[in-house]
């Protein structure tokens, strides 16, 4: 075990190189105990061996009320939105999990295609040809947001409100608590409202399907229903957007490899698949909380104190991968990308199809596809919990 100050952990180095930093700390040790920036200590788990079973380990709880942090975790959180999926361990979570995840099977997702198609098929309609074009701006954040709004019934006109506040939650700077709380306040309002104009007026859509779920069969709470419809916006955006990012730009730094997308050769799962391992969107596990004195990698965690689990640190791991630094899209799927265990991402089919239909229209429509800029000059945003691009602008 080392103790890692918090400004070299989590301050601008991170940021700019979190393959580089994370592998030091996986040859220091495999676990290290830290301070996170809002002053809470953790422990800090970097090893493939030992990140996967703690990702399935019972006794390590996501509830909050398990944390020995003044008795309980402290977040911007409000009550109202904080009864969803990844604040709960069974059997609650078994419950609300089984009543989402009838929307997210593979097969229903893939009854999406044929939308996800057309979505893209739009958003490239509207593209530019004079000009470098953000790919980000254009493509990979319109997307997502556009097929999980319309997934949920979400109206369209509230949609740009929704990036604002999902990149406001996930911001690491020093008074991002401040105007988190501000955009929390305004997401509650706002599924409130959602939630009262769909039970006056339903229509063929998940919120929908969750309220009459809540009203006739008392299947969740107020508060649950509330927090699953803000877990599933949130959730179901942002992994989404920074996986599409990540493969773009992982194609466009090897040629080989989108030509052979682009002619077919290679299935754009396949590039997605090791993207998710070797430039993983979400590079944190949600916090954990030990339900008794534990021990990972040889240290004792006490009980009550919160983990970190990185899931990009475990995904560059040489004692796993072989030259983990490569991109080497005919590795086996077994990146931690999606998490493992019962909290596995639900969304997880969804982003796939996401990223293999932009994938693969992308680079047919515009075969001359290029970067516009060094790939050294891009952009990353400064968060320690997402590894995803500012901008991805491009030519043709």
């Amino acid at each position: 075990m080392t103790n890692v100050p918090t400004g070299s952990l989590f301050g601008d180095p991170l940021m700019a190189n979190p393959h580089g930093i994370y592998a030091e700390l996986r040859e220091a040790g495999p676990v290290h105990r830290t301070t996170t920036p809002d002053g809470a200590p953790v422990w800090l788990v970097t090893r493939y061996e030992d990140v996967r079973p703690a990702l399935a380990d019972p006794r390590l709880s996501l509830n909050k009320a398990n944390a020995n942090t003044s008795g309980q975790y402290k977040s911007s959180m409000p009550p109202e939105l904080d009864a969803h999926l990844l604040n709960m361990d069974p059997p609650d979570h078994a419950r609300l999990r089984r009543l989402v995840s009838k929307a997210f099977t593979p097969r229903r997702i893939e009854g999406l295609r044929d939308r996800v198609q057309a979505l893209t098929d739009d958003l490239l309609d509207q593209l530019p040809a004079d000009r470098p074009v953000d790919l980000m701006e254009h493509l990979a954040n319109p997307l997502p947001m556009g097929v999980i709004c319309e997934l949920l019934g979400i109206p369209r006109d509230a949609r740009h409100d929704f990036r604002r506040w999902t990149n406001t939650l996930l911001s690491p700077a020093p008074d991002a608590a401040l105007d988190s709380r501000a955009a929390m306040k305004e997401m509650h309002r706002f599924l409130v409202d959602t939630i009262t104009a769909k039970r006056a007026q339903p229509t063929d859509d998940l919120l929908s399907a969750m309220i009459e779920a809540r009203d006739a069969a008392d299947s969740l709470t107020e508060p649950e229903l509330l927090a699953m419809a803000f877990l599933i916006l949130f959730a179901g955006y942002d992994n989404a957007v920074n996986l599409i990012g990540n493969a773009l730009l992982a194609l466009l730094t090897h040629p080989e490899q989108m030509s052979a997308v682009r002619d077919g050769v290679l299935p754009a799962r396949a590039v997605l698949e090791e993207t998710l391992r070797w430039n993983t969107p979400f590079t944190l596990a949600v916090r954990r909380f030990a339900l008794e004195d534990l021990t990972i990698g040889g240290v004792t965690i006490p009980e009550g104190d919160r983990v970190w689990l990185s899931l990009v640190s475990a995904n560059r791991d040489d004692a796993q991968f072989e030259m983990p630094e490569a991109f080497d899209v005919h590795r086996a799927p077994v990146h931690l990308g999606f998490g493992h265990g019962i909290h596995y991402c639900l969304g997880a089919p969804l982003a796939r199809i996401e990223g293999e239909v932009v994938l693969t229209t992308l680079l047919q429509r515009f075969p001359g596809l290029k970067l516009a800029v060094p790939a050294d000059t891009l952009g990353w945003w400064p968060s320690f919990h997402k590894r995803g691009l500012h901008a991805l602008p491009v030519t043709w």
